[in-house]
């Protein structure tokens, strides 16, 4: 199962990076959640994926992510047609943090209760 967490989340970055960093037209819109609201969802997925994929270290796997919400950003002065803005890497480090502390979360309380289960028991 790990294995499959792992190729699902590099898989997401890869299509946020193509997303981000291919021609314009290729790019998914939903008209409802605007332009900060498309990425900001990306990358909380993003941050879902890499905290499910990578559970053991989180500091080191919010580090990956907001580094990997960097590079993509960074690679955009080199696209055509595209511009890095600081307020896009801000959103999308900041929702990719908060997927990687739900998984956190998410992984506490399972722990919690399990506990809780086996000390009724």
């Amino acid at each position: 199962m790990s294995i499959i967490l792992k190729l699902l989340a590099w898989g997401l970055a890869a299509a946020i990076a193509f997303a981000t960093l291919g021609p314009p037209g290729t790019r998914p819109h939903a008209s409802t959640l605007g332009q900060d609201g498309e990425h900001a969802l990306a990358f909380v997925l993003l941050g879902l994926a890499f905290g499910l994929a990578y559970p053991r270290n989180r500091w080191f796997t919010a580090a990956m992510v907001v580094g990997l919400t960097g590079l993509v950003e960074v690679l955009q002065f080199v696209a055509p047609g595209r511009h890095a803005r600081l307020e896009d890497f801000l959103v999308g480090a900041l929702a990719a943090c908060v997927g990687v502390a739900a998984t956190a979360a998410c992984a506490l309380i399972i722990n919690r209760t399990q506990r809780s289960d086996a000390g009724a028991s």
